[in-house]
């Protein structure tokens, strides 16, 4: 475990603290922090929103709000945005909400099921196929692969494109597909980066998500005109029809034995006094409720040295915690570490909130637990998918 200086210019804390821990790719335009995502919230304007957020090119029509790494990390929480939306037009607003239950759609069902989201949920598709799905050549893919790789961050649209274009129409396995998308994404969750290519490539409908020339002739039809396949396009049709094969049927998607599990603490665990809050990577903001409780104590965050390791995520993806840490920094007393956070935990008495998540589990004897920030609160029916989960929430 060893000590991190906030304070110092973050390319060198990057260079000195975690050379091999990274895959490289330099930092995105979306800045991490508090600061930040109250900007993207004060100037956050969703009119047009339903019309336009699947827009692609030109890039003044995008109408999505690139808000989804402050909200991944809960520097903004999906309660506030649904506030925020009150005022908006009548289809831009509903549109907008219905896009907060897909994110907590996404997280209950990850709470819930965890790492059998790394499995075919209800159909079975191909998973560990290996290949790269995204060859080069085409305009469409080319750009769309450059703004992963460059800024961390995409347009749902294009999510899919990549997605359906990686399994669907070049039969590598969607699991490679979404890890090398997660090591980018600088929103990347697990749980909304595994749902959203499951019901991409048909594994969670068993309707495989068919990406075709008319998507980007729609979306950005300046693509296809420099493109030097646009005489030969290799996705001019859509995609054959497949009927996926029922996968065998994983009980949690239908019930939930354990809901307190899956919710965790609907109030506060005090089990001793805490002398550190302790931030996870499911809660940043100013408004974790462990840190609201504490303002006396030291923020603590702890860089998870073998899961690094291991990931290899994009330079961009530590840039943002480092920034958000950073300006952390510049309003309380924040400690950063890099090690184990749950040796770290164990030795010390820390407050934490309870992060909806398989790892969180590690975590024992905490000196206390608060409550996760939901939109809506878990329940035991049906999720099998979106519309049954809904059904059900309230």
């Amino acid at each position: 475990m060893r000590q991190i200086e906030i304070s110092e210019n973050l390319s060198q804390i990057l260079e000195t603290h975690f050379g091999g821990l990274h895959s490289g790719g330099g930092r995105s335009s979306l800045r991490g922090g508090q600061t930040a995502a109250n900007q993207a919230l004060a100037s956050l304007d969703i009119s047009g929103y339903a019309r336009n957020r699947s827009e692609v090119l030109p890039l003044e029509r995008r109408g999505a709000t690139r808000l989804s790494p402050y909200i991944r990390h809960n520097f903004l929480t999906l309660e506030q945005l649904w506030q925020h939306a009150k005022s908006a037009p009548y289809n831009d607003r509903e549109k907008f909400r219905d896009e907060l239950l897909w994110q907590e759609y996404a997280r209950h069902l990850y709470a819930r099921v965890g790492t059998r989201l790394f499995d075919n949920l209800r159909f079975e598709q191909n998973r560990d196929a290996d290949g790269d799905g995204w060859p080069s050549g085409m305009a469409c893919v080319d750009f769309v692969v450059d703004e992963l790789v460059q800024d961390g961050w995409l347009v749902n649209q294009t999510r899919m494109w990549l997605a359906s274009h990686w399994t669907v129409r070049n039969g590598a396995g969607w699991l490679h597909g979404q890890e090398r998308m997660y090591r980018e994404l600088i929103d990347g969750s697990r749980a909304a980066n595994l749902l959203g290519w499951q019901w991409t490539v048909g594994s969670g409908t068993g309707k495989p998500y068919s990406f075709a020339r008319w998507q980007v002739q729609k979306r950005a039809p300046e693509l296809c005109g420099g493109c030097p396949l646009k005489n030969n396009c290799p996705i001019e049709n859509f995609a054959e029809e497949t009927v996926l094969p029922q996968a065998p049927t994983e009980p949690l998607l239908t019930t939930d034995p354990d809901l307190a599990a899956t919710r965790g603490p609907l109030d506060v665990i005090r089990n001793e006094t805490p002398e550190f809050v302790l931030l996870t990577i499911d809660s940043l903001g100013d408004d974790d409720p462990a840190l609201k409780a504490h303002p006396e104590l030291p923020a603590v965050f702890v860089f998870n040295e073998s899961a690094l390791r291991k990931l290899q995520l994009s330079s961009k993806r530590i840039y943002f915690y480092l920034e958000s840490l950073q300006d952390l920094s510049s309003r309380r007393d924040t400690r950063v570490f890099l090690g184990d956070p749950v040796r770290f935990a164990s030795e010390n008495r820390v407050a934490v909130t309870h992060a909806p998540v398989p790892s969180f589990a590690k975590f024992t004897n905490l000196a206390e637990v608060h409550p996760f920030q939901w939109l809506r609160l878990p329940h035991a029916g049906s999720v099998r998918s979106f519309s049954a989960w809904r059904d059900k929430i309230k």
